[in-house]
C-alpha cells in the first residue's frame, strides 16, 4: 500500500533524521540520495578525473552501476553504497570527496544519470527517499511525499547546535546566513528547485522536536495506508 516514501525539504529540517527513523520504524531502505553524487565523485577522484573536466565526469556518471542497499555491517552505517563490486560506504565520506561533490553534482548529465538510478533503486519499493528534488523530479508517482519545512532561524539554531556539539566554532548568525544563501540557490536553480511537490503532506517542525516530528509523520502513513486499505 505505502510502499514508496519521499522526504524532501531545506537544509536543516531534520530530512535525515526522519528519513531514518521512518525507514526504521517501517522496515524500509533509507536512501539518502546525495550519496550517489559522492559516489560519482569518488569514482572519479579514484581515476584521475579532474571534477571540473564536466564531459568526463558525465561520461563516467553514465557509465557507473552503483547500488544502496541495507546496512551489510554493523558499524554505524545507514546503508551500504556499493561502486560496482566494491564497498566505498565510508570512502565517499571522504575529505577529498566533500572538497568536490558540489562540483560534481551540478552537471546536468550526471543528474540524470543519477536520477535513472535512483528510479532504478526505487522501483525495488520499501524505501524511504531523501533529497530535495525526490517527490517533484525522481519519483512523482511515490506512494506518499511529505515536505519537512522548518523557519530559516530554527534550522539555524538547530545546525549551529549540532556543529557546536562536534566542537566546531561557529556562529548562530554565519550559519544563519549560510542557510539563507542556500535556500536561495535551492529554490532558484534552473534545474530541479526545491519546491513541494503538489501532492506532498508539507509538515512544518518547527515548533517540534525530531521524536515528535517523527511521531508525526508515522501518523501520517498508518492514516494513508488505512485509506489505501479502506479503498481495496
Amino acid at each position: 500500500m505505502i510502499d514508496t516514501i519521499t522526504i524532501d525539504g531545506p537544509a536543516g529540517s531534520g530530512k535525515s533524521t526522519i528519513g531514518q527513523g521512518l525507514a526504521k520504524a517501517l522496515g524500509f531502505l533509507y536512501f539518502d540520495t546525495g550519496v550517489m553524487y559522492r559516489a560519482v565523485t569518488l569514482a572519479a577522484l579514484q581515476r584521475n578525473i579532474d571534477p571540473h573536466d564536466e564531459g568526463a565526469v558525465s561520461a563516467l556518471a553514465e557509465g557507473i552501476h552503483i547500488e544502496v542497499n541495507p546496512p551489510a555491517k554493523d558499524d554505524g552505517r545507514q546503508y551500504t553504497v556499493l561502486l560496482g563490486d566494491d564497498d566505498m560506504t565510508w570512502d565517499i565520506r571522504s575529505e577529498p570527496v566533500d572538497d568536490n561533490v558540489s562540483i560534481v553534482s551540478a552537471y546536468p548529465r550526471v543528474r540524470d544519470a543519477m536520477v535513472a538510478q535512483q528510479r532504478r533503486i526505487a522501483a525495488r519499493g520499501r524505501v524511504v527517499m531523501v533529497g530535495r528534488d525526490i517527490g517533484t523530479v525522481v519519483i512523482p508517482n511515490a506512494d506518499l511525499k511529505i515536505y519537512l519545512d522548518a523557519s530559516v532561524e530554527e534550522r539555524a539554531r538547530r545546525r549551529a547546535l549540532e556543529l557546536h556539539r562536534r566542537g566546531e566554532q561557529i556562529s548562530y548568525d554565519d550559519v544563519l546566513a549560510s542557510l539563507r544563501e542556500r535556500d536561495r540557490l535551492d529554490s532558484t536553480r534552473a534545474m530541479s528547485p526545491l519546491k513541494p511537490a503538489d501532492d506532498a503532506v508539507i509538515v512544518d517542525c518547527t515548533e517540534m522536536d525530531a521524536q515528535d516530528t517523527l511521531e508525526y509523520v508515522l501518523r501520517i502513513v498508518s492514516q494513508r495506508s488505512a485509506a489505501a486499505a479502506a479503498k481495496d
